[in-house]
């Protein structure tokens, strides 16, 4: 059996850029995916493949906490997420490191600040070959270097509405993305702008996924190996339980075991909580790590709407994520409390609104719908609560218990949105995508999932420590979203894959390889 140096379990944001940065070491490095690389087919451009049968979804069910059926929206793929996210790739504010107070209560501050993660920050936009403006958005933290490449331009309509906004006395700017675009050369760009890109992945690979950008170049390697179909189902730790000495592993239908000095758990908030709790043993009864009991507790995934402005005006826009507004981010003089961030989704067609089956305007079908809105992204900062939770019932299914906080903002946040459109060619109302249950983004909408292996200081109220190793075993690291201590109110993707470069410097200096070996690979 091949002893390895490092195992990373999981292959998205975290998980493969962690593989990227590590990778030129010549440390031995195995990852491991429970699921596979997504097919390349036609399917992958299709609406209602993608949005209405949920065709790349995991077909796994949990339970919420009253045992009711939940089909998650999350998808097992080589590149993890990130093969369907929108690739809007978001700093956190600076602000967002520390204590804030909002109007449901207060955002605890993190062990690091923004200045310690900040060198990182710009690593992993170069690496992600994000394109932006610095000094725009009225929020944005200060950075040591300026975007690789320039913004996305917004197409006409949307130029429109920026327009519109900034007549009104607000700062809208161009959302941070991560494709792969040459808008000076059309005939050579990798990615051709088209409109199925945020929830689809991208069939011509011009997308900045986890796999594209990092797991494919991180395999050409000789000492990286990947194992894909992996289900890792728990792990197994010396009589003391101070250290992983195993990763168990279904694959095939027979058990595996792999092992390795270092393990490094990015599986996604939720199920890398579920693997430590389903690893629990007699030196861990509650679980591995969790000797501070906060191991899938602070469950954190915003408060999000999706919400259409009917415009009298045609919406002729095919690439429809270029613009944000954070005016409100952190208050205005009437609310002096964070309400959060606007943006856009990717331009809804006919097909994807029937799948949320939203109301319909008097003499409207979903087609002149979709031809007319204008399709935007609302996100609120939920606040880290011990009863929001992950746990597992008594045959191993997850259990997600949610229940909404700090709702105020977001309230406000809609209303401001709905009161500047009035004055811009809209209709007095907006009308919510019902994708699922009620009028926001639901328990099963877990794209932005974070909080539950917090990271802190103090091993009595943290599961990891500040270079996101457990308190608890000496060998054992956590990478995704799970370390998040808060949630901010942008795309949390960036902020992982920052942090995955972050401990990656400290994972190369444990393991006696110099940091410098793998700078090329994320600078």
């Amino acid at each position: 059996m091949t002893q390895y140096d490092v195992i990373i379990i999981g292959t998205g944001a975290g998980g493969g850029t962690l593989a990227y940065h590590l990778a030129p070491s010549g440390k031995r490095i195995l990852l491991l995916e429970r699921g596979d690389y997504v097919r390349r087919e036609k399917d992958n451009w299709s609406s209602r493949a993608v949005n209405v049968e949920a065709k790349y979804h995991t077909k796994d069910v949990w339970h919420d906490k009253d045992g009711k059926p939940l089909h998650p929206h999350t998808n097992y793929y080589v590149g993890g997420n990130t093969k369907f996210y929108g690739a809007a790739l978001f700093r956190l504010r600076k602000e967002d490191f520390g204590e804030i107070r909002h109007h449901g209560g207060v955002s605890p501050a993190w062990p690091i600040s923004y200045d310690e993660l900040e060198p990182y920050y710009t690593k992993a936009e170069y690496l992600y070959q994000v394109h932006g403006e610095r000094g725009v958005d009225p929020t944005d933290p200060w950075a040591s270097a300026p975007y690789r490449f320039p913004a996305v331009q917004h197409e006409p309509r949307i130029q429109q509405l920026h327009d519109g906004l900034s007549a009104n006395g607000l700062r809208p700017f161009h959302v941070p993305l991560g494709i792969m675009l040459d808008e000076s050369d059309p005939q050579k760009s990798r990615c051709i702008r088209c409109e199925t890109c945020d929830g689809f992945p991208c069939l011509i690979h011009a997308k900045s996924d986890a796999q594209v950008i990092c797991v494919d170049p991180a395999l050409a390697h000789p000492n990286v190996t990947l194992v894909t179909n992996a289900r890792v189902t728990r792990l197994l730790t010396s009589p003391s339980g101070g250290e992983i000495t195993g990763v168990a592993v279904q694959r095939n239908g027979a058990e595996e075991i792999f092992s390795s000095d270092i393990v490094v758990s990015s599986c996604g908030a939720i199920n890398s909580a579920a693997l430590l709790l389903r690893s629990a043993n007699d030196r861990h009864p509650q679980g591995l790590a969790n000797r501070s009991g906060v191991v899938g507790r602070h469950y954190m995934g915003h408060v999000n709407s999706v919400l259409l402005a009917i415009s009298k005006s045609l919406n002729a826009t095919v690439f429809q994520k270029t613009l944000g507004v954070n005016d409100f981010y952190f208050g205005d003089e009437e609310f002096k409390y964070p309400m959060g961030h606007i943006s856009f989704v990717g331009k809804l067609d006919a097909v994807a609104l029937s799948a949320g089956a939203p109301a319909i305007v008097p003499g409207m079908t979903l087609d002149i719908m979709a031809k007319h809105s204008l399709d935007f992204w609302l996100t609120s900062e939920d606040l880290p609560d011990p009863d929001n939770r992950v746990t597992l019932d008594r045959d191993g299914t997850i259990v997600l218990a949610y229940k909404p906080n700090n709702d105020e903002g977001h309230k406000r946040l809609i209303a401001k949105l709905e009161h500047l459109l009035q004055h811009l060619d809209m209709r007095p109302h907006l009308i919510p995508r019902n994708l699922f249950v009620g009028n926001r983004i639901p328990l099963a909408g877990v794209a932005h999932q974070n909080g539950t292996v917090r990271f802190g200081r103090d091993p009595n109220t943290s599961a990891l420590d500040a270079n996101c190793r457990a308190h608890d075993v000496e060998n054992l690291y956590v990478v995704d979203g799970s370390f998040f201590p808060s949630s901010g109110a942008v795309n949390p993707a960036l902020t992982i894959m920052a942090n995955a470069i972050r401990v990656g410097d400290h994972i190369l200096e444990r393991l006696g390889a110099s940091a410098r070996v793998a700078e090329g690979a994320a600078v």
